[in-house]
């Protein structure tokens, strides 16, 4: 391999799945113990986008797309309790439910999808239009993790899954409409040049773009216990966190 192949550097699924669970760790820190460190949640925005795209990699490269769902739905229902004492303080939370939902819904949805890629593009177009209403009303009427902007940031990288120019232009429109339009809300006010600048905090997410682009298809470090680890780790930390927080 050529020396300059070596040396350029980019993430790996390894990589961005610790990357992940650093940032979430940060955010869910942040809501239950270091609420006056801003900070935490700002880097916390990283995680979801990241998740978001590692969901799509998955369903790409899973050999069982059953199974991989199964697991999707058991740690769903495994983090649920753990994570209505983190978000709610209480055993049962029925307004918010857990990010897992999101991913899962999202799943069901490209499943769909990709079951009519051998139609006519008019029916493609047409499944294609039906899937984002779907995506707007489940996600709001369940109350999953990020609502409908949630299942719209893992359709942005389904629908424009690629390494093409144009593919990151569409990504990073969708990822700062989603972001900072859809779910913008609170944020900070910025001096810059004269004048003020509004940065909406959900907007830092927008920034785990680099990392994402940065992905060249490798698995990097993989064995079968950390697979588990990946799935482990979220109601693991919610545990401990809402733990903490009862104490």
């Amino acid at each position: 391999m050529p020396m300059e192949k070596r040396l350029k550097f980019e993430t790996t699924s390894f990589l961005l799945h610790i990357m992940a669970m650093i940032c979430m760790l940060c955010d869910h820190m942040w809501a239950v113990s270091l609420v006056h460190h801003e900070i935490f949640t700002c880097i916390g925005r990283l995680a979801f986008p990241i998740y978001a795209f590692m969901i799509v990699e998955g369903y790409f490269h899973t050999g069982n797309l059953k199974r991989y769902a199964a697991r999707l739905l058991l740690f769903a229902i495994i983090s649920e309790i753990p994570f209505n004492f983190v978000v709610g303080g209480r055993l049962f939370f029925p307004v918010h439910q857990n990010v897992l939902w999101s991913f899962l819904i999202s799943i069901g949805l490209i499943h769909w999808n990709e079951k009519t890629k051998e139609k006519a593009v008019w029916k493609r177009i047409l499944v294609g239009l039906i899937t984002l209403c779907l995506a707007y009303i489940v996600g709001n009427i369940t109350f999953i993790d990020y609502y409908h902007g949630g299942i719209f940031m893992v359709l942005t990288f389904y629908f424009f899954r690629g390494k093409k120019w144009w593919h990151y232009i569409v990504q990073l429109l969708c990822m700062w409409f989603i972001n900072c339009e859809m779910l913008g809300g609170y944020g900070y006010e910025i001096d810059l040049f004269g004048g003020t600048l509004f940065l909406a905090r959900q907007g830092i997410a927008i920034f785990a773009l680099i990392p994402i682009w940065l992905y060249r298809g490798r698995q990097g470090y993989h064995s079968k216990p950390l697979q588990y680890i990946y799935y482990i780790f979220y109601p693991l930390h919610l545990l401990i966190l809402g733990m903490i927080q009862i104490l």
